[in-house]
């Protein structure tokens, strides 16, 4: 994997594209990691298979998306979907300060 800065990527665009042809070209915006130029071609559509839960996954964990949306955009099934996120470990229901009170409202439509 090459790297390059946003300057060094105005200045010659032309070798970050010539880097990418040899795999992905990370950007970095100061010291982080903003963009990944990565080449259009064959093993891209191989690549994007893994990338797309792994994406999806990553917006669900930090409530960008939810979980139908993110399996959406992971291309899986939600089922199927929603496996991938137990074997990586991911909730899909969060604990937080409502959830007490959740319970106690659902509790009586439990019961029935």
């Amino acid at each position: 994997m090459h790297a390059t800065n946003v300057r060094n990527l105005k200045k010659n665009p032309s070798l970050a594209l010539r880097q990418a042809e040899e795999g992905p070209v990370l950007v970095l915006k100061g010291d982080e990691p903003h963009a990944l130029i990565v080449r259009l071609d064959g093993t891209l559509l191989e690549g994007e298979a893994s990338v797309r839960p792994a994406l999806a996954a990553a917006l669900f964990k930090e409530g960008s998306l939810s979980l139908g949306a993110a399996a959406r955009v992971s291309g899986m099934a939600l089922a199927d979907f929603a496996r991938y996120l137990a074997e990586l470990g991911v909730e899909l229901v969060g604990v937080d300060e409502t959830t007490g009170q959740e319970a106690t409202d659902l509790s009586p439509w439990l019961r029935r």
